[in-house]
């Protein structure tokens, strides 16, 4: 709770490619308040200036960012039957589509997240390409109320940024940390973020409430988190 969260300085947001390790708070070329403040403060500021980061972004390079990642041999192994949920992109985020379709083509069952209810971890049901779906939170698409339940094995996870160390910053709704730890507490499940390179931060305020990755995917290079 942020009431409850001690004061901070904000954490340092490393420009892209010019990541200095070890180097603490925030800054203000990069817009941050350097006063101290709440985690949650500082998460919030973050979230302004990263979703601006990404917003920046050409389209094409968008594109041209997703078809690289997809492109590239994917880090874990893939089973037939192995159950991969993707999700469907919002605004400027990065489409994993092109990677959810190679991989369903290596044998993968896609899935992707209903929302259920605020404070609830998502819902994943069945998808196969093709398949109709219905408009929910936030006009997500996402499939519908029939579509299987199922528990993923990998889950490719959407993020406004992160950091080396395996934290991850979304929207501030927590839903993907209340899902990836209840299928944690359940079965081995491996938590891969996908995202641009320029979302890579030098560190990303976390809390004990946070799920880490296990491996975030940009179009520079697979960063394994599972030592970090």
């Amino acid at each position: 709770m942020a009431g409850a969260c001690p004061a901070m300085n904000v954490f340092r947001l490393a420009a892209p490619k010019t990541r200095m390790p070890g180097r603490m708070p925030g800054v203000t070329e990069h817009g941050l308040n350097s006063m101290p403040q709440t985690i949650e403060q500082a998460k919030a500021q973050m979230r302004a200036v990263l979703k601006a980061r990404r917003d920046a972004l050409p389209a094409g390079e968008r594109q041209a960012a997703a078809e690289s990642i997809a492109a590239r041999t994917f880090p874990l192994p893939v089973a037939r039957g192995t159950v991969v949920s993707g999700f469907m992109p919002l605004k400027s985020e990065i489409n994993p589509l092109p990677l959810m379709q190679r991989l369903a083509a290596a044998g993968a069952s896609l899935a992707l997240p209903v929302i259920a209810a605020r404070g609830k971890p998502l819902t994943m049901r069945a998808w196969r390409w093709g398949d109709l779906l219905n408009a929910g939170v936030w006009g997500i698409r996402e499939p519908k109320p029939e579509a299987s339940e199922v528990e993923p094995d990998i889950l490719l996870v959407p993020l406004l940024g992160f950091d080396r160390s395996g934290h991850r910053i979304g929207f501030g709704a927590g839903y993907y940390d209340l899902t990836i730890a209840r299928l944690r507490s359940r079965k081995a499940v491996a938590a891969v973020g996908i995202a641009f390179a320029a979302q890579e931060v030098g560190a990303v305020p976390a809390t004990a409430f946070d799920a880490p990755l296990d491996l975030v995917l940009t179009e520079q290079a697979v960063i394994d988190l599972r030592d970090a």
